[in-house]
């Protein structure tokens, strides 16, 4: 009897396979790769050729064989490495694929003028703290070049000291209880361009509303009222105007006066008392809401939509209070529960 013949089947599907898609799989030898597509080898390359296997990731996407996501995971890179090797390819080429990962040796981190800059104001005495808010970027970036600056116990000491010294006056200069007459000038002490023009925003003499002080010089830069504020020192930022055109939604300053002689500044202090030292204080805090409602934003989150630098010089500071900021304050006025009272002391006042 003859033997029975063996019948050739396909081999089984090899382990060092990796399937990318239906149609594409990647073929991993000892020392090549080879990727096949519908059967078809269409690209090999050495397994120590890191430019090849980049224009093997870069081949697959810009042919339509798979998508971006699909190469990722067969090469375990990320999504946005295949995206990074497509755009170098298409600038410069295989060339492009060559350049190593990394900061490119020979350039520098920070230009010339940003360091220059930063000599400046280290020569002026300003701390880290401070020149890395002039310039936009964190404080460890500006102590990295320069090193650490000096204590903050004695800054404290020097803005307490320039605090104290600004809010001295004599007796016979502070200002009467009595609003003086239309033929006499209001004095406010301690306050810095803030002159009649800009009077009507502090409360009624009445009201007992405190007249806000302010250190600094220029308007568009508040860093020194925030450092008050940070050490405690300050519990309301001053508003502060300088002059501009095309200012958006100056239009709302118009019933300022109005919402001042409603007295519903003074009403809120004595509702809600004060939200301790903050550059952002209770003033402010309903300045801004009463505002944003002129402007119709209804909600906080909006105003990641608007120029907060913009919204600022509306309302006499450097910039508008940040989302997190504005919805912590609102937390910590719903905290006390005076919603109703406000409502009714408001028409009352009025």
């Amino acid at each position: 009897m003859s033997a029975q013949l063996a019948f050739a089947l396909p081999p089984p599907a090899a382990s060092n396979n990796i399937v990318i898609n239906a149609r594409c799989c990647l073929r991993i030898g000892v020392e090549q790769r080879a990727i096949v597509v519908n059967g078809l080898p269409v690209h090999h390359y050495c397994a120590d050729d890191a430019v090849a296997e980049a224009y093997a990731m870069v081949f697959l996407v810009e042919s339509g064989f798979a998508q971006q996501t699909d190469v990722a995971r067969a090469f375990g890179r990320s999504v946005r490495t295949v995206r990074r090797h497509q755009g170098r390819y298409a600038q410069g080429g295989m060339a492009a694929l060559g350049r190593e990962e990394g900061w490119r040796p020979g350039r520098r981190r920070i230009s010339a003028k940003r360091l220059r800059s930063i000599e400046v104001l280290k020569s002026q005495g300003m701390s880290n703290r401070v020149v890395a808010h002039r310039l936009g970027v964190s404080e460890t970036a500006i102590r990295k070049l320069v090193g650490p600056s000096k204590p903050a116990e004695n800054e404290q000491l020097a803005f307490a000291g320039m605090t104290s010294a600004a809010t001295e006056t004599p007796p016979a200069e502070t200002p009467p209880t009595v609003p003086p007459s239309d033929d006499a000038p209001h004095a406010m002490p301690c306050t810095k361009d803030i002159s009649d023009d800009v009077e009507p925003i502090t409360a009624p003499a009445d009201d007992g509303e405190p007249v806000p002080m302010s250190l600094d010089r220029d308007a568009s830069d508040r860093t020194f009222d925030r450092q008050l504020a940070y050490f405690g020192l300050l519990d309301d930022a001053a508003p502060l105007f300088r002059e501009g055109s095309a200012v958006h939604g100056v239009g709302v300053l118009i019933a300022l006066p109005c919402l001042v002689e409603s007295g519903l500044f003074g009403i809120s202090r004595k509702l809600y008392g004060e939200v301790g030292p903050a550059f952002y204080g209770l003033r402010t805090t309903v300045l801004t809401l009463l505002l944003m409602a002129l402007l119709r934003i209804k909600r906080p989150e909006h105003l990641k939509e608007r120029d907060l630098a913009a919204c600022g010089r509306v309302l006499g500071l450097d910039r508008a209070p940040e989302v997190k900021t504005l919805r912590r304050r609102i937390a910590h006025l719903a905290a006390r529960h005076r919603a109703v009272e406000l409502g009714a002391e408001s028409p009352r006042k009025s």
